[in-house]
């Protein structure tokens, strides 16, 4: 798989744990594990669409170095997304039906992808379609059987994929006390590179136009299409 593709694949899995844990379910002192878990499917299936503002830091192991980007996240399923990076230099990712396009004004490109090629884990499409169950794809506990919630008493998960098509063995989760809002998730990918996303000002069902999630490569851009 080459570089591009990879970097699609960590984007994507960013946004599929965002909409799997954002929103709300008005909590009480202690959740069970039961309660927690019927809470995320609860919102999974309550949302139309959503939009925040992302933090992200990936600690690439290879060469022990840490990259900080940071922008907003937009999410309508079925399979539209668009990853609008600010800092420390403008990109894109725009997902929508037939096509996934990745686009760095600063080199003038813009990489093609099949969205259907991109979404090459059936888990992924089906959550991303609305028809997966969070209980039934993974295998999900408190990251500390000891302490499920941290020290303000946001609740802390760890979700294990029941199929090894994700590219990761587990994902990490914080969810705010009150409304099961995403704080932070966490997860290391096949070559052991760190990904921590951050989500704040978190907006659910806001009827997002279909035109954001549409792209057309602007002038004296080179287009490249990926495998």
């Amino acid at each position: 798989m080459c570089r591009k593709s990879l970097l699609f694949m960590k984007l994507i899995l960013g946004s599929l744990v965002l909409t799997v844990l954002s929103g709300g379910l008005a909590a009480a002192e202690t959740l069970s594990l039961e309660e927690v878990v019927q809470g995320l499917q609860n919102v999974y299936e309550q949302t139309t669409d959503l939009k925040a503002n992302f933090a992200q830091e990936v600690v690439m192991s290879s060469v022990n170095r840490q990259e900080r980007s940071e922008g907003t996240v937009y999410y309508k399923p079925p399979h539209r997304m668009l990853w609008d990076y600010k800092k420390p230099a403008a990109k894109k990712l725009i997902v929508n039906p037939d096509k996934a396009y990745l686009y760095v004004p600063g080199e003038r490109a813009v990489y093609v992808q099949e969205t259907a090629r991109l979404f090459k884990s059936q888990l992924i499409v089906r959550l991303l379609n609305g028809i997966g169950k969070v209980a039934e794809d993974f295998r999900i506990a408190f990251a500390d059987s000891g302490a499920p919630t941290d020290g303000e008493g946001n609740y802390r998960l760890v979700m294990t994929p029941k199929k090894a098509d994700l590219g990761v063995d587990k994902i990490f989760v914080t969810l705010h006390r009150d409304d099961f809002t995403i704080i932070q998730c966490r997860f290391t990918d096949v070559y052991g590179n760190r990904t921590t996303v951050q989500f704040r000002n978190i907006k659910r069902n806001t009827q997002l136009s279909d035109k954001l999630f549409q792209f057309k490569p602007p002038a004296k851009t080179d287009v490249y299409p990926l495998p």
